[in-house]
C-alpha cells in the first residue's frame, strides 16, 4: 500500500506522528508532505518537530515541489490523508486551489477518485468552514475530526491519540494493533 500523508498548519502535530508511526509499523509506503504552516506550528508548539515526522516516512517531498511524483494522477497511490488539516488547507481543497503540494496532491486524489481523508482540528466551526467541509465531502473526501472516543477508558493522552489514529486508518481498511473497538 502507498499513501500520501499531508500535514498542514492546524494544531495537532502529535496526530500526524501517531498516524505516521502506525503506517511505518504496518509497512505502508508513505509520501510525506509538510506545509510551511505546519512547520510554523511545530516550532510554536514545541512538541514533535520535522525530524520526528520525516524519520517515520518512506519518502519526503517539499511542499513547494509541484513537480513531485504525488502531484500527478499517473503516479498511483492508494489515497491520501491530511492530518491535521487546517482551515486554510480545507478551503484550498474545497475550491480546487492547488498552490502547494499538499493541496495539489489532495486535488489529484479527488480527481482520480482515490480515498482522501481530511482530519480537521479546529473549533468552533464558523459558517465558511462548515461550507468547505460540506464541499470536500461532496467532492468525495471523508471528513473526520480529531476527537477521540472515551468508551475504551483511556488512561493517557497517548491512548487518546491512538484512538484517532486507528479511526483514521480504518478509512483505508488498515488495522492498528491495540485498538479497542466498541464492545470488544
Amino acid at each position: 500500500m502507498r499513501l500520501v500523508v499531508g500535514v498542514s498548519g492546524g494544531s495537532g502535530i502529535p496526530y500526524a506522528v501517531g498516524v505516521l508511526r502506525a503506517l511505518h509499523e504496518l509497512g505502508v509506503e508513505t509520501h510525506l508532505v509538510v506545509s510551511s504552516g505546519a512547520k510554523r506550528v511545530m516550532s510554536a508548539e514545541g512538541g514533535p518537530q520535522l525530524p520526528d515526522l520525516t524519520a517515520l516516512a518512506t519518502h519526503v517531498h517539499e511542499d513547494r515541489d509541484l513537480a513531485a511524483s504525488v502531484a500527478s494522477g499517473s503516479y498511483r497511490t492508494d489515497g491520501m490523508l491530511i492530518v491535521p488539516c487546517s482551515a486554510g488547507t480545507l478551503a484550498k481543497v474545497a475550491h480546487g486551489f492547488a498552490d502547494n503540494l499538499v493541496s495539489r496532491a489532495a486535488h489529484v486524489t479527488l480527481k482520480e477518485r482515490r480515498p482522501l481523508v481530511m482530519v480537521v482540528r479546529e473549533d468552533p466551526l464558523p459558517r465558511p468552514m462548515l461550507q468547505n467541509l460540506l464541499a470536500v465531502h461532496d467532492a468525495g473526501a471523508t471528513v473526520m475530526t480529531a476527537s477521540p472516543g472515551f468508551y475504551h477508558a483511556p488512561e493517557s493522552v497517548e491512548e487518546l491519540l491512538h484512538f484517532v489514529t486507528a479511526r483514521v486508518l480504518d478509512q483505508f481498511r488498515l488495522d492498528v494493533p491495540g485498538f479497542k473497538r466498541w464492545k470488544e
